[in-house]
């Protein structure tokens, strides 16, 4: 992907190897049973990932999904890697949207996944929304068009597992916005009909945020892990975290989110 280097702008350029140790790291002292990718490259890049960490005696997934972004020249894809089989619903819906004169999608698209635990099935939704950077003056920060794509995917999810019939699923990634958002607010609910709870994750230090800005000195929440009704039941109290494990933001400019469910 591109990426800025030594203070210079490279165009398809993979992730330093220092970076991508201090990812596995973060990784392994982690431990996850499911691993949900945001903004990685080619599969190529999942493949070097997953096979790094099965032959260096790190965390071992034996499963593992790619979803290449539906839109020509994206090159942010999102992934799946895993302990526990799942089956992939890899046909992409429609989730199409009017963005001002035109007709758009997200543009990383939705990857969806159903698992099955101790006879209880549920799904994963990853997802990674538009970010701040915007092409259109009367959209600041983008923040129509991730509303948009928030909605379109809000409206898929709750079409397939409607809030009557008590669904089990998460979805969870990077939303690229604050809390009390209009992207968040639409995941949550519809009406007086509660669609998903939101799980708060926080550091050794009681701290919520997830992403850092070096250019701006910022720090914001931007990742998240939401849960139906039924399946937030199973969270196991005190589980969900931010990772502030040591040298964790000169690996990426994200810090991992994660939660354990006991079904």
């Amino acid at each position: 992907m591109d990426r800025m280097v030594s203070g210079k702008w490279q165009e398809e350029y993979p992730k330093p190897l220092k970076e991508r140790r201090i990812v596995r790291s973060v990784i392994n002292q982690t431990n996850p049973d499911i691993l949900a990718i945001q903004e990685i490259g080619d599969r190529v890049y999942l493949n070097e990932l997953w096979e790094d960490l099965n032959f260096t005696n790190g965390t071992k997934f034996k499963y593992s999904a790619w979803l290449p972004a539906p839109v020509d020249g994206e090159q942010r894809h999102l992934a799946l890697l895993s302990k526990i089989p799942f089956t992939l619903f890899d046909d992409h819906p429609d989730l199409s949207f009017k963005y001002f004169e035109v007709r758009r999608s997200p543009s990383r698209g939705l990857l969806e996944a159903e698992f099955e635990t101790n006879g209880t099935k549920w799904s994963l939704f990853n997802l990674h929304l538009k970010s701040k950077w915007t092409e259109r003056p009367d959209d600041p920060e983008a923040s129509i068009r991730r509303e948009k794509e928030a909605r379109a995917i809000r409206d898929y999810i709750r079409s397939k597992y409607p809030p009557y019939k008590d669904p089990h699923y998460l979805v969870l990634g990077d939303f690229n916005d604050h809390k009390n958002s209009a992207p968040l607010r639409r995941f949550l609910q519809v009406n007086n009909s509660e669609l998903t709870k939101m799980i708060q994750c926080s550091d050794k230090q009681g701290h919520y945020w997830t992403h850092y800005w070096d250019k701006q000195d910022s720090y914001s929440r931007f990742d998240y892990i939401m849960a139906s009704p039924f399946l937030y039941k199973k969270l196991v109290p005190e589980s969900a975290k931010v990772g502030g494990f040591h040298l964790c933001l000169l690996g990426s400019d994200h810090r991992i989110v994660y939660a354990d469910f006991e079904f």
